[in-house]
């Protein structure tokens, strides 16, 4: 087969990019189309591969280029992939939306619907979130992007979602029913450090949905050390308000991030994620996470018995372990948004960091390793062609 590999833009090494690493060792000899490259922010797996970019490329002030989305719809459908057989979108904004030739089967492995002007587009672009030319300019577009990503996914022969949280968002927004497959963590590179140290981590982008101000407040209050690694547009406000025992490290790389995740005493996660990879790299090392209970994180993290509320979903969608035996539990969960809920967590953990055993903590993550993903993900877009050539042929 003649494969292309589409990929919203590459910018850096997040948990898509690590998704689409897998996809360009599954087929090395693919085309990459994406509608920026900015190179040498991503993995030399994905810069060896023939990579090509969209008009956005060209244009100027590229490091604020989520100022473009008006015009991602129209990029993303002006690649020519007609002479392809396979086409793999890895897709959280427009790339599922790319054009095919009737005989091409479109496989996406989505990470979100268009998160921009869908649930979280007030966190984007509300007041205090945006620029003043963003605010003003976005809400004229809003509507037509919705309609596109909607009509969109239309082009799309088999979805796979990234967690069952994004399955069901898929469902609800394309009507569309979706594969669950979970993104890979390369826990190889993980390890159990035997000694902790006396501090909490954050580990984020400072994105305003990434809530890290909450626990930037919380800390303020509890007088415990945090370390912050990240950066991004909020930077400057969070470190307005943090106290002297906030250390704000900026953003690391990966080896350092390691060793703050095996030295912490607990990841703090104070957003909404559509699955969130940071809590099973955490827990990759050994260490438990104090979590916003909601989204992919119910997937990926066990609450400890005395936070477990009686729900369903939660239920649903933890991964094997029953959630009444005390002995599984890698974190924490709070459930409401605001820094009295997260003081109250921490004190909990305070409390119960005796009954967490890094051991057990990994072996969970161990589920959610590497090689079972390029495993899950090969057999079944193998089983997606054989469906496609089945009824072509």
């Amino acid at each position: 087969m003649k494969v292309a590999l589409i990929h919203d833009w590459l910018t850096g090494m997040r948990g898509g990019e690590k998704c689409l690493e897998i996809f360009c060792s599954l087929y090395p000899d693919a085309d990459i189309f994406t509608l920026i490259h900015n190179k040498g922010t991503v993995s030399e797996c994905i810069e060896q591969m023939k990579i090509n970019t969209s008009f956005v490329q060209k244009l100027p002030f590229l490091n604020k280029y989520r100022r473009y989305l008006p015009l991602f719809p129209s990029a993303i459908e002006q690649f020519d992939l007609n002479e392809y057989d396979l086409v793999l979108s890895s897709s959280h904004c427009v790339a599922k939306g790319v054009i095919t030739g009737p005989e091409t089967l479109h496989i996406c492995y989505c990470h979100t619907p268009m998160r921009y002007v869908w649930d979280m587009y007030n966190s984007y672009f509300g007041k205090g979130n945006a620029g003043l030319l963003s605010r003003c300019a976005i809400p004229f577009f809003a509507n037509y992007l919705r309609s596109w990503d909607v009509s969109s996914s239309m082009r799309v022969e088999y979805f796979i979602a990234n967690s069952h949280y994004v399955a069901k968002r898929i469902k609800k927004f394309y009507n569309r029913n979706a594969k669950v497959i979970h993104p890979p963590v390369d826990c190889s590179v993980f390890k159990i450090q035997k000694n902790t140290e006396d501090f909490y981590l954050v580990v984020s982008a400072f994105a305003p949905y990434k809530r890290v101000d909450l626990a930037i407040k919380a800390f303020n209050k509890l007088e415990l050390p945090l370390v912050v690694i990240g950066s991004g547009q909020d930077e400057k406000k969070l470190k307005q308000i943090a106290k002297k025992n906030i250390t704000f490290l900026g953003w690391q790389a990966d080896n350092v991030i390691r060793d703050y995740y095996a030295k912490c005493k607990a990841l703090i996660f104070p957003g909404k994620e559509d699955f969130g990879i940071v809590p099973l790299e955490v827990q990759a090392c050994g260490r438990p996470v104090i979590a916003y209970g909601v989204g992919g994180v119910c997937e990926t993290v066990i609450p400890i018995n005395s936070r477990i509320k009686n729900d369903t979903t939660l239920q649903e969608n933890t991964t094997g372990y029953g959630l009444n035996e005390q002995q599984y539990a890698t974190g924490i969960f709070f459930y409401e948004q605001t820094v009295d809920a997260v003081i109250n967590s921490v004190r909990e953990y305070e409390e119960v960091k005796d009954r967490f055993d890094s051991a057990i903590i990994r072996t969970h993550a161990l589920t959610f390793d590497k090689p079972i993903f390029k495993t899950r993900i090969k057999n079944h877009i193998d089983h997606c062609v054989n469906e496609h050539n089945e009824r072509i042929f």
